[in-house]
């Protein structure tokens, strides 16, 4: 499957601000778009300039290809309700997402490459699919034979500074719990959803 390989922080000095919260980001620094001609592009941009900025803020910080944001898209639309609330909280819900907001991974990259490798139980069973849905109530651990591994282990040691209000995880355990679904509130990750829902209204 295509997958973006190149340097992540530069996505974020494309999109105008850090997208995963990190101090080191060079988006800090250089508010600009890379390359030779960053610094002259600061024209203001259109309503679907704006729609856009923030649809691919959203599908960068969740690591997904176009054709996965849409398809989750149109599924919170068939749910009924709010459609913006119910984007994030599928986004959230992804296995690897909450292995990452478990404290697990340092990126959501290095969660999805956790979940690949089979270093993942949910509710003892292992699953190597990062967009499998975790529902409040299932259990999210490491597999016993991968716990010696140096990312997990860290990983394990501290619980994550920003532990998300549904999720649970005692300190220095390999296993967590999704106790709620996520919504808008809780959720650390601020995004219009609203700029989302007129892009692909369009």
């Amino acid at each position: 499957m295509a997958r973006y390989l190149g340097p992540k922080h530069k996505l974020c000095r494309r999109l105008g601000s850090c997208i995963w919260n990190s101090p080191q980001c060079p988006s800090a620094k250089r508010p600009y778009a890379p390359g030779q001609h960053g610094q002259n592009q600061r024209r203001k941009l259109s309503v679907y300039g704006e729609q856009l900025r923030e649809k691919q803020k959203i599908r960068t910080h969740y690591g997904l290809l176009e054709k996965q944001m849409r398809r989750t898209f149109e599924k919170a639309q068939r749910m009924g309700g709010v459609t913006g609330a119910n984007l994030l909280m599928l986004l959230e819900s992804r296995l690897d997402c909450v292995v990452y907001r478990l404290g697990f991974a340092p990126s959501i990259h290095a969660a999805r490459q956790i979940v690949n490798h089979g270093h993942i139980l949910v509710n003892g069973t292992k699953t190597d699919i990062p967009s499998f849905r975790v529902m409040p109530g299932m259990s999210v651990a490491v597999r016993e034979r991968s716990r010696k591994v140096p990312m997990l282990s860290d990983g394990a040691e501290e619980l994550p500074r920003k532990l998300p209000e549904y999720l649970e995880r005692a300190p220095k355990s390999f296993e967590g719990r999704m106790t709620a679904l996520p919504n808008q509130e809780t959720i650390p990750f601020e995004a219009s959803t609203q700029a989302v829902i007129g892009f692909y209204s369009r």
